[in-house]
């Protein structure tokens, strides 16, 4: 399900974030993101990660894996881009055909 959250609640997402994934909702910053099809792409590939790992398993890996990154890299941007859940749907977020031949676990398979 795709939302796009009213102008006062938009603030609740941090700067960066254009749109952000809370099983089972795709959520968005501005309207007009919701037709940008390589960003719901991006998004629905993390839907499928999250059930993959029955949500809340994907949520505390997520944080985990961002604040060792985070420590390790020291640079928010470098830590984000480097989880792993991150980094599998940025690789295959233009291939709109992904989700109906992604493998199970793919996320810490080669991509």
């Amino acid at each position: 399900m795709i939302i796009h959250l009213a102008s006062i609640l938009r603030y609740l997402l941090p700067k960066t974030f254009t749109a952000i994934t809370l099983w089972p909702f795709i959520i968005f910053k501005y309207k007009e993101n919701k037709s940008d099809v390589v960003l719901i792409n991006h998004e629905r590939i993390h839907l499928k990660q999250q059930v993959e790992l029955l949500v809340i398993p994907f949520y505390i890996i997520y944080i985990l894996e961002y604040l060792f990154l985070l420590v390790k890299l020291k640079d928010h941007n470098q830590a984000y881009l480097h989880i792993s859940f991150e980094k599998e749907a940025y690789l295959h977020q233009d291939n709109l055909n992904y989700l109906s031949t992604r493998k199970r676990w793919a996320t810490w398979k080669n991509n």
